[in-house]
């Protein structure tokens, strides 16, 4: 019999959330059966039961969050009801394996575990930096909460999965993790949803080049600063040879709308919300250059933005804040705004407009690097490997902390 692996995933839906889906389809792929326990999509992913490629895809219905913290904490405690509740359904578990945000989700998994499973903590996003990008409440009673659930679940974990080395050391020093316990597994490329295709040139709106944004439009996002940036482009530099499409959802969706009514930008700028993989396709092969106008602040600084790996996917040259860890991804592939200056941006954009062969030798080497390095392949082997550890019969409580005895299973 396979082992038997549950993902828990509260953020996006599965196969729609790409890191997870990589995820799954390797460990079905290594002998592992896979169940994944996560709300239906927004647009997608609307069965409540059902197996695609093997694996085995449990939902529930869930409606975001919206305001402020008191919505996120019902959202959250509907979706922890769910999740224990199809868990216990599914019967005996080898491995929980949890996605966050939030970090709540350890209290699923000590459940599991009382039946003897192993508890791998999946660490996406910095959840105490991330409130307080989100709520600008400063640390409050609600953010200590926040670094509270975080120790609990590094407390709980047996192995951590991290997407950076900056998030690695997070969960040594900050979390007490035995390093020896510690993987990372970096946000990559996924081949059916990122490809190149013939460009069309229509989607530039009859200009000589188009601009693309890519990804979420929340509150930490920044979109705000490449909108801003886009009227410096316009009024300070004269250019109105470009048009810019933003393409995604979220949050601060209908906000960006209408700053862009109000900068008198909207004949300029299209936002799309989210498309089918065939036109995201279509519109960053068309793109000149590619925009990540995430501003530095504790979470950004340190966490590695899935689209700077998509766009380089594409061969495209990058405009970024400078943020530690988008230069250890891009390297060569992107120009360094100064943080948080949205004239910097503007006039790096310029740059790029301006310099064809400078923006064809950044993203031949943004390509090389995604398709190389970077690629799915190598983070592949790093998952694996973690696996290798919880194909034995989960240790004593805390013999994965350091300076606890650490266990050493034959693997």
């Amino acid at each position: 019999m396979p082992l038997r692996v549950v993902i828990l995933n509260e953020n996006e839906s599965v196969p729609f959330d790409t890191r997870v889906w990589q995820e799954c389809q390797a460990l079905r792929s290594d002998g592992w059966e896979v169940h994944v326990i996560c709300p239906t999509g927004h647009y997608e992913d609307p069965e409540l039961e059902t197996e695609v490629e093997g694996v085995h895809l449990h939902r529930f219905p869930l409606r975001a969050a919206t305001g402020g913290p008191v919505g996120y904490l019902r959202e959250y405690a509907l979706a922890l009801f769910h999740m224990l509740r199809i868990a216990r359904s599914l019967g005996p578990v080898d491995v929980v394996h949890a996605s966050n945000p939030p970090d709540l989700m350890f209290l699923v998994a000590k459940a599991l575990k009382r039946r003897g499973a192993w508890f791998v903590f999946d660490h996406h996003d910095l959840v105490p930096e991330l409130y307080l990008s989100r709520f600008d409440r400063g640390q409050d009673a609600l953010y200590r909460a926040t670094r509270w659930l975080e120790q609990k679940t590094f407390e709980a974990a047996d192995v951590a999965i991290a997407t950076n080395e900056s998030y690695r050391e997070i969960a040594v020093d900050r979390g007490g993790m035995d390093p020896d316990r510690v993987f990372v597994v970096r946000n990559a490329p996924a081949d059916q949803r990122v490809r190149t295709v013939t460009p069309d040139p229509a989607l530039a709106q009859g200009k000589q080049h188009l601009l693309c944004y890519l990804g979420t439009m929340g509150p930490q996002d920044g979109v705000d600063y490449a909108v801003r940036a886009l009227r410096t482009l316009r009024d300070v530099h004269g250019r109105e040879d470009w048009h810019a499409a933003f393409i995604g959802a979220g949050d601060c969706l209908d906000e960006l709308k209408q700053l862009a009514v109000d900068l008198e930008l909207e004949s300029m700028v299209t936002f799309t919300g989210r498309v089918s993989n065939d036109d995201l396709c279509r519109y960053l092969s068309t793109a000149d250059i590619c925009l990540a106008p995430d501003p530095r602040n504790a979470l950004n600084d340190v966490s590695s933005m899935t689209k700077i790996v998509e766009y380089m996917t594409v061969g495209k040259p990058i405009v970024s804040f400078d943020l530690r860890e988008t230069r250890f991804t891009a390297q060569e592939a992107a120009v360094y705004a100064e943080p948080n200056s949205e004239r910097d941006f503007a006039n790096l954009i310029v740059k790029l407009l301006d310099d064809p062969s400078e923006r064809s030798r950044m993203g031949k080497v943004g390509q090389a690097r995604a398709l190389g390095e970077l690629s799915w392949e190598k983070s592949r082997e790093a998952l694996l490997s973690a696996y290798k550890i919880l194909r034995e019969p989960r240790p004593v409580a805390d013999s994965r902390r350091r300076g606890k005895g650490r266990h050493a299973p034959t693997v």
